[in-house]
């Protein structure tokens, strides 16, 4: 089981980012050995994310192994012609380590922002994923073409981030490269309900996104009906790393409050220690 980690929220010190956190942010994440890096997508909670693309293109330069991924990408918060030009643009930038994380959204604010209707959302989502499939692939929609280079056509890897309950399982197993479920807001109960499914639809790739990392938080509570995190000692970390991979998760991506050094080994020891028998 691979583990990535989310790109800083914040400085290093705690502080706003500065200029050049992304990329070192980045850096660091692969210097520790971890799999993959990883950008949300939020723009009406009152608090500034930076632009997914943009920050995984600046994650591209600083990097040469590590994986990229939006997780995920609301597809109804933007036109679908306008979109597939930047996640062209973030495909040639970053090439074949670029997966495209998309989902239609759960949090009512970022629509009321952008001017989009939360109530339509899936419907939209499903329009919009089509659209941006059919662009990328060099199609003629609506009598337009994106003109995609050659290097891109196509498109990357995409993978679907829903709920366990959602229909959406099925197409990601079924249409689509992978699936991502969420360790916030959701259980271990609901996560295995998910992976369960999704394996039985014949889906690739599980990502559980979203596990907040406090290694230095006392243990909270690991029932079945509880939130999947790492908030906990090392020796609990390491047992909850490998619950999720005898679950069937092939990813796990964190959420650090602060990328210190000393967070990120402190991390990477425990990824060691749960792929070690």
């Amino acid at each position: 089981m691979r583990v990535g980690l989310v790109l800083p929220q914040r400085s290093h010190d705690g502080g706003p980012l500065r200029r050049g956190d992304l990329a070192r942010g980045a850096a660091r994440i692969e210097a520790h050995g971890f799999a993959s890096v990883w950008a949300f997508d939020a723009v009406g909670r009152g608090f500034l994310l930076p632009d997914a693309l943009t920050a995984l293109a600046v994650a591209a330069g600083a990097t040469t192994t590590v994986e990229l991924g939006t997780g995920v990408l609301q597809l109804p918060l933007r036109p679908p012609f306008e979109l597939a030009q930047r996640v062209a643009t973030a495909h040639h930038v970053i090439g074949d380590r670029f997966l495209l994380g998309v989902g239609a959204g759960s949090t009512e604010d970022d629509f009321v922002v952008t001017g989009t209707a939360y109530a339509d959302r899936f419907r939209t989502f499903g329009h919009h994923l089509d659209v941006l499939g059919r662009l990328l692939d060099g199609e003629v929609v609506d009598g337009r073409r994106l003109g995609v280079w050659d290097d891109v056509r196509g498109g990357p890897p995409i993978l679907i981030g829903s709920w366990v309950g959602s229909r959406w399982i099925d197409r990601a197993a079924r249409d689509h490269d992978g699936w991502i479920g969420s360790g916030a807001r959701t259980s271990w109960t609901l996560l295995a309900e998910g992976i369960a499914r999704f394996r039985a639809a014949g889906g690739r790739r599980a990502v559980v996104t979203n596990v907040a990392v406090d290694l230095d938080a006392d243990p909270g509570p690991v029932g079945p009906d509880d939130p999947v995190d790492l908030r906990c000692d090392l020796e609990e970390a390491v047992r909850r790393l490998r619950r999720l991979a005898e679950l069937g998760f092939d990813d796990v991506v964190g959420v650090l409050g602060r990328h210190t050094d000393a967070a990120l080994g402190a991390l990477a020891d425990v990824v060691r220690a749960a792929a070690t028998d």
